[in-house]
């Protein structure tokens, strides 16, 4: 692995890509740099943020670089929808993908993103208050929503390292 590629909208994925760059001494670029200072085919761990379980850049990533393991910083809780994000995103099956659960700030959000968010926000924040017997996972979701906050943590990448450090040698 040569380096950490990014695409973070609110921040909390370009906080993620960092903190595990800092963790195993690799340089992190956010895509557009990346693009200028990497070779092409350059053996890459890319994180991206994900939008209707699409992971924002991934595809655009995908053909320029060799991306060895994928990232994805959602709002949804850590190691969820992995199979709905790698079928998604035609993730093959050899490469790692790891989901991360980051955060929610609407305020940071512009455009067609916020207009969406404000819509999930209303009619399934809505649907998540009135349930009556919410998982802790759904009352997580709900605190997101109506509150925002970051989730980010070590914690939440320790699985993402464990990968790596046994397959340093090997990629």
């Amino acid at each position: 692995m040569k380096a950490i590629v990014y695409t973070s909208n609110t921040g909390n994925t370009e906080r993620y890509a960092k903190m595990l760059g800092h963790q195993i001494n690799l340089p992190v670029y956010p895509l557009d740099d990346a693009k200028k200072v990497l070779e092409r085919e350059t053996p890459i761990i890319y994180f991206g943020w994900i939008m209707a379980s699409g992971i924002k850049g991934y595809k655009e990533a995908e053909k320029r670089f060799c991306i060895r393991m994928v990232c994805a910083v959602g709002m949804g809780a850590t190691g969820t929808q992995v199979d709905e994000i790698r079928n998604k995103n035609q993730i093959p099956s050899s490469m790692e993908v790891f989901t991360l659960q980051g955060g929610f700030d609407m305020e940071k959000l512009r455009g067609i993103n916020k207009l969406m968010m404000s819509m999930v926000v209303k009619t399934a924040g809505k649907a998540l208050a009135e349930k009556k017997d919410r998982t802790p996972e759904e009352d997580d979701m709900l605190d997101l929503m109506m509150n925002g906050g970051s989730r980010v943590s070590m914690e939440n990448l320790s699985e993402a390292i464990e990968w790596y450090e046994r397959k340093r040698d090997l990629i």
